[in-house]
């Protein structure tokens, strides 16, 4: 806000699912995405849906939930892996109560269905790869806006630059 001197709006807490003013501890924002894909996934009545409803509901909801965020933050490991737990457990049937057997581990459920997986996205992979598509982007076109304004917060506040003389 002090960068681009615009002022805050107190109305709006969250902008495309991600809250308006973070600060330094990104808790609050992974927590909030832990509860919105937990919402999801308690609304959904899973005795009541095929594998192929289940299947298509994980995909298209739950991982698209997270799209936008990734573009933004590198997710935390143990965040990614809470998020692909709750999937794992919908996917097989389990509660909090009664854990049903796990026939297969979710890596070989990240795997494409050509070779036997499932073809869900590996979340962390996934993550990686949004963030250097930003990355190359800023590289190819550092006079675009984006890279205007991502070059701006970097002279702006030192600490988001690398050290060029580490010692």
């Amino acid at each position: 806000m002090g960068i681009l001197n615009m002022r805050q709006v107190e109305k709006h807490e969250k902008y495309l699912g991600i809250l308006s003013i973070s600060g330094r501890s990104k808790k609050a924002v992974f927590d909030s995405l832990l509860d919105r894909i937990w919402k999801k996934l308690q609304g959904w009545k899973e005795k009541l849906l095929s594998r192929a409803g289940k299947e298509i509901l994980l995909k298209k909801v739950i991982q698209a939930i997270s799209t936008y965020l990734m573009g933004v933050y590198k997710i935390p490991h143990s965040v990614i892996q809470k998020i692909h737990s709750a999937m794992t457990r919908f996917w097989w049937g389990s509660s909090d109560v009664h854990r049903k057997t796990h026939w297969k581990n979710w890596d070989s459920m990240c795997t494409l269905k050509c070779f036997g997986g499932m073809g869900f996205k590996d979340l962390k992979l996934f993550n990686d790869a949004l963030l250097g598509k930003q990355a190359c982007r800023l590289i190819r076109a550092p006079s675009s806006l984006f890279g205007r304004v991502m070059i701006g917060l970097a002279k702006a506040d030192p600490t988001r630059q690398p050290n060029p003389n580490p010692t």
